[in-house]
């Protein structure tokens, strides 16, 4: 069988089980994305790795279902395509679980609460308890941002092997999002050992000016790390380690408790 780049190879199964053009169509789609919510047929193909007449019929396909706008130039997405992605985050029990914990952590503390998990060089929220806003954009499940210079993404990414870690940060764009922004790769490995030993990550406005966050892993029974929680502040305490005394305990006793029933 032709693997979606043209080469042979399995897809986890049998290769008569993979349909290639359901991979084509899906590579399509994300190709779409904040930078990019407009595509040409050539760009759309270029961006995901197909020959222009294979992406003009996933496209057209995507358009003729009620999934992609056309104005007979550019490709768009329509809200249409958030029904994929709520109802696979509705399927997921670890967001069912974790809500009622985030909600009562909230309350608690009187900050935003959420819990995300790692895809590929982004972290996307599952669940999320809001309380005052203290990002200049919305966040929602389902929203993304860079794992390098998050809370969450540096948990997530100092749970797994360095060399690992390090080939994610490989693929990032470091680009700097604040003065703070920390855009070494060496030095962000740094941190990520830094993570790895204290069991929690802060952040101070790295992501957005006037934010600070701390964040810690969510451990299952077996000890491993499926998610990460956090907790964003505004900058008004006097450093960003006054979060640790403010925030941490109640972080960790939300862990403990989810450690005993993520079974």
């Amino acid at each position: 069988m032709q693997t979606m780049d043209g080469g042979s190879g399995s897809r986890g199964g049998r290769d008569s089980d993979f349909v290639a053009s359901l991979g084509k169509g899906l590579r399509v789609l994300e190709a779409f994305g904040a930078d990019t919510p407009r595509l040409s047929i050539t760009e759309a193909a270029a961006r995901a790795g197909l020959d222009r007449a294979t992406a003009r019929r996933c496209l057209l396909t995507l358009h003729a279902l009620g999934y992609a706008d056309y104005d007979g130039k550019f490709f768009a997405l329509t809200p249409r395509v958030l029904r994929l992605g709520t109802a696979a985050l509705a399927s997921l029990p670890l967001p069912q679980l974790v809500q009622p914990w985030l909600d009562q952590l909230s309350e608690r503390i009187g900050q935003s609460t959420s819990v995300s998990i790692l895809d590929g060089t982004e972290v996307v929220y599952l669940a999320r308890a809001a309380q005052r806003r203290v990002m200049s954009i919305g966040l929602l499940p389902g929203s993304r941002l860079p794992a390098h210079c998050t809370s969450m993404g540096r948990v997530l990414l100092a749970a797994l092997p360095e060399a690992e870690a390090r080939a994610i940060l490989d693929r990032s764009d470091l680009s700097p999002r604040t003065a703070a922004s920390v855009t070494e790769p060496e030095r962000i490995m740094d941190r990520l050992r830094q993570v790895r030993a204290q069991g929690y990550a802060l952040i101070d406005q790295e992501v957005e000016p006037g934010l600070r966050a701390i964040a810690v892993p969510v451990i299952d029974a077996r000890g491993r790390t499926v998610a990460a929680m956090n907790t964003g502040a505004a900058a008004v305490q006097a450093t960003a380690d006054d979060l640790v005394s403010l925030y941490l305990p109640e972080l960790l006793r939300v862990q403990e408790g989810l450690r005993r029933v993520l079974a």
